[in-house]
C-alpha cells in the first residue's frame, strides 16, 4: 500500500512536471516569437532611419553641387562679359584708327594740292619780283647790292638806336612794378580765400549696436551680404571689428548709397535680398535727388546763374569725387573764390572768372568715361552747354591742352595750383611719388640720343633734351610721339603727362 501511494505520488509529480515543461515551452514559444516579431520591426525602423539619413545626405550633396556650378556659371558669364567689353573697346578704337587714317589721307591729299599752287605761286612772284630789281637798278642807277647795303644800314641804325632806349625802359618799368604787383596779388587772394582741408578716405565706416546684427547681414549661407555687395558695388567688410562694418570703395556715391541702404535695413529690421533690392533702388533715387539740389544750392551760394540744368546735376556730382583725398567740389569753390578774387584785382569781370573756375574740373564727372583729358572734355561739355567762350577757353586751356585766348585762362590755372598746393590738400604715397618720376625719367634714357631727363611740375610733365647733332626735328618729333606712347602703355598716373623733347643748337663766342 506504502509503495501503491509512493508511486502514486511520483506519477502526480511527474505529471505536474510534464505539464510545467509544457507550460514553459508554450511560453518560450510566444516570447521567441514576440522578439522575433520586436526585432524584425526595429530592424524595418533603422533601414527606414538609414534611408532617410542616406536621402539628407544625398540632397545636401546635390544642393552643393548645384551651388558650385551655380558659381561656376556665374563666374563664366563674368569672364564672357568682360571679353564682350574688351572686344568692343578694340571695336571702337580700330574704328577710330581708320577714321584717323581716312582724315589724315585727306588732309595730305588737300596738302599735296595747296603746296603745289603755292609752289607755282612763288614762281611767279620770283619772276615778278626779277622785273621789278631790273627797273629800279635802271631807274636809281644802283645796282641791287648797293641799294640793299645802303637800306640795311640805315634801317640798322635807326632800329638800334629806337631798340635800346625801348627796352632800357621796359626793363627798368618791369623790374620795379611787376614782380611785386604779381606776388601781392597772388599773396592777397590766398589770405581773402581761407578753406579747410580735409583728406578723404575711400572706407567708410558703419557703426552697429551689436554684433547679432552682423549676422543678420551676413544671412544665410551670405545671401544677404552678397546681394548687398553686388547691387551697391561695395566691397562690404566684415571682421572682429566690435561694433562697427567697413564699407570700402574708391566711388564715394556707390558707399554712400551702401551706408544709406545699411541704416535704413538696420532701422527697418527686415533683411532679405528682395528687401535689400527695395532700399537700394530707393536709394539710389534719393542720392540723385541729392546731387541735384547740391549743384543748385552750390550756384546759388557762389551767386552763378543761367547753368544748364545737366551742368548743375555734374556739380553736385562733384561732391562725391576726389582727386589725391582733395574733395572735388569743395577744390572748385575754392578755385571760384580765388579766381572772382583774383580778377578783380586786375580789373576783370569777376563773375566770369568765378564761372569758369567752377567748372574747371567738370570733365571729371562725366556719365561715361571717353579717353580724353579731363581739360578738353569739361571744355567739350561747357561748349555743348552754351558756356560763354571765355569760360570754355579757360577750361579747356587750364593745364595747357589749348592755346590761352583770354586773360581768364592763367587766372583759372594760377588759382587751380594755388588751390592744389595748399599744405594738407592733396596726398600722394611718397615712395609711390618719386619711384613715378625716376620711371619716367628712366624711360626717357633708353632712346638713343638723349642727353638728360627731367620729370617736372609733380610729374605732370617730362622734359627731354636730345642732342642737336645726333637728333634732328623729325626723329625728335618721333621720340616725343613713341614716349607718349610708351608711358601710356606701360604707367599708371593722375590726368595726363606732357612730353617736351628740347633739341637746341647754340652758337657761343667770346668778345675780348
Amino acid at each position: 500500500m506504502t509503495i501503491y501511494i509512493v508511486i502514486s505520488a511520483l506519477l502526480g509529480i511527474a505529471v505536474g512536471i510534464a505539464l510545467s515543461y509544457t507550460l514553459l515551452k508554450n511560453t518560450l514559444q510566444k516570447d521567441s516569437v514576440r522578439l522575433l516579431k520586436d526585432a524584425q520591426e526595429e530592424a524595418e525602423l533603422t533601414k527606414k532611419e538609414r534611408i532617410l539619413q542616406a536621402k539628407e545626405k544625398f540632397l545636401q550633396l546635390k544642393l552643393e553641387h548645384e551651388k558650385q556650378i551655380n558659381e561656376r556659371n556665374q563666374q563664366m558669364l563674368v569672364a564672357e562679359n568682360r571679353v564682350k567689353q574688351k572686344e568692343n573697346q578694340i571695336n571702337q578704337k580700330t574704328e577710330e584708327l581708320n577714321r584717323k587714317q581716312n582724315e589724315a589721307t585727306i588732309a595730305k591729299d588737300t596738302l599735296t594740292q595747296q603746296l603745289e599752287v603755292v609752289s607755282r605761286k612763288q614762281s611767279e612772284l620770283e619772276k615778278a619780283s626779277a622785273q621789278q630789281r631790273e627797273q629800279l637798278e635802271v631807274i636809281s642807277s644802283l645796282s641791287q647790292e648797293e641799294a640793299k647795303e645802303q637800306l640795311i644800314k640805315m634801317m640798322e641804325d635807326e632800329a638800334q638806336s629806337e631798340a635800346v632806349n625801348l627796352i632800357k625802359d621796359i626793363m627798368e618799368e618791369a623790374k620795379m612794378t611787376a614782380n611785386m604787383e604779381a606776388k601781392k596779388i597772388v599773396v592777397e587772394t590766398i589770405q581773402r580765400t581761407a578753406v579747410e582741408n580735409v583728406i578723404e578716405n575711400s572706407v567708410s565706416v558703419f557703426n552697429i549696436d551689436n554684433d547679432e546684427i552682423k549676422g543678420r547681414i551676413i544671412g544665410r549661407e551670405g545671401r544677404n551680404i552678397r546681394a548687398l555687395e553686388s547691387l551697391t558695388g561695395v566691397d562690404i567688410i566684415i571682421d572682429d571689428s566690435p561694433d562697427a562694418i567697413l564699407l570700402s570703395s574708391f566711388d564715394p556715391v556707390r558707399r554712400e548709397i551702401a551706408r544709406l541702404s545699411l541704416h535704413k535695413l538696420v532701422t527697418d529690421g527686415r533683411i532679405h535680398p528682395a528687401r535689400i533690392e527695395e532700399v537700394v533702388a530707393k536709394t539710389k533715387k534719393q542720392i540723385e535727388q541729392e546731387i541735384v539740389e547740391i549743384g543748385k544750392r552750390t550756384t546759388i551760394d557762389l551767386g552763378i546763374h543761367g547753368v544748364h540744368p545737366e551742368l548743375i546735376r555734374m556739380i553736385g556730382k562733384m561732391r562725391y569725387r576726389s582727386s589725391y583725398g582733395q574733395n572735388l567740389l569743395q577744390h572748385s569753390k575754392e578755385v571760384a573764390n580765388l579766381c572772382a578774387t583774383m580778377a578783380s584785382e586786375l580789373g576783370l569781370n569777376a563773375k566770369i572768372a568765378k564761372r569758369a573756375g567752377l567748372l574747371h574740373d567738370i570733365g571729371k564727372v562725366p556719365d561715361n568715361e571717353p579717353e580724353l583729358p579731363h581739360a578738353i572734355l569739361g571744355m567739350q561739355l561747357a561748349e555743348k552747354f552754351k558756356e560763354k567762350a571765355e569760360v570754355v577757353n579757360a577750361i579747356g586751356a587750364h593745364h595747357d591742352e589749348i592755346e590761352m585766348e583770354s586773360l581768364y585762362a592763367p587766372i583759372v590755372q594760377v588759382c587751380d595750383a594755388i588751390s592744389g598746393a595748399r599744405p594738407g590738400a592733396r596726398r600722394e604715397v611718397v615712395e609711390a611719388y618719386i619711384r613715378r618720376l625716376n620711371k619716367l625719367e628712366e624711360m626717357a634714357l633708353t632712346y638713343p640720343g638723349v642727353m638728360k631727363t627731367y620729370a617736372i611740375q609733380a610729374g605732370r610733365e617730362l622734359r627731354v633734351i636730345v642732342g642737336a647733332e645726333k637728333i634732328n626735328d623729325e626723329e625728335a618729333d618721333k621720340i616725343s610721339i613713341d614716349l607718349s606712347k610708351k608711358i601710356q602703355n606701360e604707367m599708371t598716373y593722375p590726368g595726363q603727362i606732357k612730353i617736351t623733347v628740347i633739341r637746341e643748337t647754340r652758337a657761343v663766342n667770346y668778345a675780348k
